[in-house]
């Protein structure tokens, strides 16, 4: 007969404890005030003492996302280490103060919820007296979530008409200040540290340095950047030289956000109106130095599509010949620095125009700009007095711009009507929807008619380049005796070879002027 010898446990009451729950808890606060960020330490010390509390339960961990928005749950970084942790087993049970502070997207709220139920975990909503334990919650978990889905979309329209209302108005203030300044009282004040670099980006800039090498001297010199740290880059010296806040205005709405779930914050490239407020504050760069910065940089970027795929020279893209019409190139003969018409080059039979010496184009050039620094006034000043007057009759007469002006004013006025009755509650939300449908539909329309007959007016552009022009020329040496690769690049459009012996200087704003080369100066 076989002998049985029983082995008893080391302490056998454990054969009989239950484990315990794995427990964790999620918290989330959608704004860094200070009213919610006490609601957010309330939370975490509410749930610490609950959970650990409890013997049946152990802490696995509080995952808590501060200041961060619960339309999205993949911008919710504890969010996201919460459902990792529960895909890899160390999670039981998940509680959470309500539907809303879960998720304000109904497909993420029950595409995480089915997730974790399919991996056995539950989810306990506290407020909302709702386990996802029990199946047939799911249904009304799929109601608290479309109605909190629903208030984040209102409260989100709601804040877009206010910034609208606020930009209009020009009281927008932005939320934090460019590297140059400081927000005080809601307004942009000089940073007494941050502003002299500035000053140095842009004459850096002008004086002929690229983008990279004014981020390297900065590095060398051990500037820091807006957070504190050493490392600029290319693309913040080129933020800073393209921002309208250095001349003390305001470009407001650059982007927007979608007006459906799930928001996504988009450029603005003519999607929704945008607002230029001129003097918003104190200015840390002359209006014309940003303007030649801005000309410099358009002429560089002409030159070549993308960074470093191709040489630049002082005249690449700038010299047309007036015969073929083809552009010409740089060549080097007999150590001299010449510039020739394409089709000569390939072929004298092909085009007359033979090639010039580039001292002699840059001579021209000096000659061209010291005559008209010497009459500025006579030629320049007189013609932008007559293009004002002439826009200034046509603006009086035409009537079409202030009519289009006075029916948007008016439904915007409805607008904001129909937005009080529905939020008293004295108007049905599909009667709403459709008055305001209408209005959007009709304010759109009037918007594109404004716009087409603004911009088919071209006056206003040449005005704005022939009011740079005079300040340009103003602001300018009294007589140059080298050539200035920036005031050229600023000024000059293009030169066009009208003859062999003729250079005519076509300027911004219009201007057009020829000048004479000596016979010595052509080439083959």
């Amino acid at each position: 007969m076989p002998q049985v010898q029983v082995i008893e446990p080391v302490n056998a009451i454990y054969r009989y404890a239950p484990p315990k729950l794995r427990v964790c808890a999620y918290a989330r606060v959608s704004s860094d005030s200070a009213d919610q960020l006490n609601s957010f330490s309330v939370q975490m010390e509410h749930y610490t003492s609950l959970i650990s509390g409890n013997d049946e339960w152990v802490l696995v961990d509080i995952y808590a996302d501060e200041g961060i928005t619960g339309t999205r749950s993949d911008k919710r970084e504890e969010f996201q280490r919460m459902l990792s942790d529960c895909r890899k087993g160390k999670i039981d049970r998940i509680l959470v103060k309500s539907v809303s502070r879960f998720a304000r997207n109904i497909h993420d709220c029950l595409s995480t919820v089915r997730e974790l139920k399919a991996l056995g975990i539950e989810v306990e909503f506290e407020e909302d007296g709702l386990k996802t334990a029990d199946m047939h919650d799911e249904m009304i978990i799929g109601a608290f979530s479309s109605i909190a889905q629903e208030e984040s979309t209102s409260i989100s329209n709601n804040m877009r008409w206010s910034y609208a209302r606020r930009m209009q108005n020009g009281n927008f203030t932005c939320c934090c200040a460019p590297y140059g300044y400081d927000l005080v009282n809601n307004t942009l004040v000089p940073n007494l540290k941050e502003a002299p670099v500035v000053h140095r980006i842009f004459g850096s800039y002008l004086s002929g340095k690229s983008m990279d090498q004014i981020a390297a001297e900065l590095n060398a010199d051990g500037i820091p950047c807006k957070n504190g740290e050493v490392n600029w880059l290319y693309t913040a010296v080129s933020y800073i030289l393209k921002s309208e806040r250095y001349i003390g205005d305001a470009l407001l709405q650059k982007s927007y956000t979608t007006d459906t779930m799930p928001f996504q914050t988009k450029r603005n490239k003519g999607e929704r109106d945008r607002y230029y407020v001129t003097g918003s504050h104190e200015p840390l760069i002359s209006r014309s130095e940003f303007q030649q910065a801005q000309q410099l940089m358009k002429a560089r970027n002409s030159l070549c599509q993308s960074k470093g795929n191709c040489k630049q020279y002082v005249f690449s893209q700038k010299i047309k010949c007036g015969k073929c019409g083809t552009n010409f190139s740089r060549r080097l003969t007999n150590g001299k620095t010449y510039w020739v018409c394409h089709k000569h080059f390939r072929s004298k039979e092909l085009c007359e125009i033979r090639q010039i010496r580039e001292d002699a184009i840059m001579q021209a050039f000096l000659r061209m700009y010291n005559k008209l620094k010497q009459n500025s006034r006579n030629i320049l000043s007189t013609t932008l007095t007559e293009l004002m007057d002439l826009k200034s009759k046509i603006t009086m007469s035409d009537v079409k711009v202030g009519s289009i002006n006075k029916e948007i004013a008016e439904l915007t006025k409805q607008s904001l009507v129909l937005n009080r009755l529905r939020t008293k509650g004295y108007m049905d939300s599909a009667i709403f929807m459709q008055k305001n449908n209408e209005i959007n539909q009709q304010l759109d329309l009037l918007k594109r008619n404004r716009r087409r007959l603004l911009e088919s007016d071209a006056d206003d552009e040449m005005i704005s380049e022939c009011r740079l022009l005079v300040e340009l020329i103003e602001q300018g040496a009294p007589y140059l005796t080298g050539f200035d690769e920036t005031l050229f690049h600023s000024i000059v459009n293009q030169i066009v070879v009208t003859e062999q012996d003729q250079l005519k200087f076509c300027l911004i704003g219009g201007f057009a002027f020829t000048e004479q080369l000596p016979k010595e100066v052509f080439g083959r």
